[in-house]
């Protein structure tokens, strides 16, 4: 079957990604804001532009407010696995990351409640200075829905029951939006409160740690603390399943 556009199929996809363009500038800027210095602008755009590709491939009509939010989503997922491809994150500080997300499932088993900052370094056997400083190590990355279902296969066979199921199946899953909701609420209330003006408010860093009177890297550290609570109780209860 040919699949090729025609001559005016071509001439009205690109006047659609020239109109789309700044939507993929839009999600770009609004990522690399959270990515450390050394991650490239071009190489989110390059990305952004594949997923919107793929949404005009999906709705060739293009058309509504729909489509818009639509097109942010592929673009973003399009980002996203360009940034997971490209695996930026030192393996150093990966490897602490890991670390700390297993210390704190054993601590939420034992104490039944989420372990304070302390109890995660007793754990570790890290002083608080040198776990502050780990949680630190990655940036201000991780930060959306897609990346508490990496390596997903656990939770697919929880919420889905089919262990080849996509992450964006996933995150639509019922179930998952209230496990989700459940986890948030046993997170400390500071963490909590850091999500709420940093998502719901759409505050920047510096806006949340003005607000809250704290540091930008504390507000950054709280976030991606918050972020790996939820990835082990959501791992916790998938294996639970």
């Amino acid at each position: 079957m040919n699949t090729a556009l025609s001559f005016d199929q071509r001439v009205a996809r690109d006047a659609q990604v020239v109109r789309y363009a700044p939507l993929v500038q839009r999600v770009a800027q609004r990522i690399i804001a959270r990515l450390p210095a050394n991650v490239e602008l071009g190489d989110l755009l390059q990305a952004g532009m594949m997923g919107l590709m793929d949404a005009l491939s999906a709705q060739p009509e293009g058309e509504g407010p729909g489509f818009a939010a639509y097109a942010s989503a592929r673009i973003r997922g399009a980002i996203l696995d360009e940034l997971r491809a490209q695996d930026w994150l030192p393996r150093r500080a990966r490897a602490k990351e890991q670390s700390i997300a297993k210390a704190i499932a054993r601590l939420e088993q034992k104490k039944t409640r989420a372990p304070s900052d302390e109890e995660i370094a007793q754990e570790l056997g890290w002083s608080l200075t040198a776990y502050h400083a780990a949680v630190a190590s990655g940036g201000n990355q991780l930060l959306y829905l897609e990346d508490l279902v990496e390596g997903h296969e656990a939770y697919a066979g929880r919420y889905l029951r089919d262990e080849h199921a996509s992450a964006e199946a996933i995150l639509s899953s019922a179930e998952f939006a209230r496990d989700l909701e459940a986890g948030i609420t046993q997170l400390p209330e500071k963490e909590q409160l850091v999500l709420a003006l940093y998502y719901q408010e759409d505050l920047t860093l510096k806006e949340v740690g003005e607000v809250l009177d704290i540091s930008e890297s504390r507000v950054s550290q709280l976030l991606r603390q918050a972020t790996l609570r939820l990835r082990s109780m959501l791992l916790e209860w998938s294996d639970a399943s």
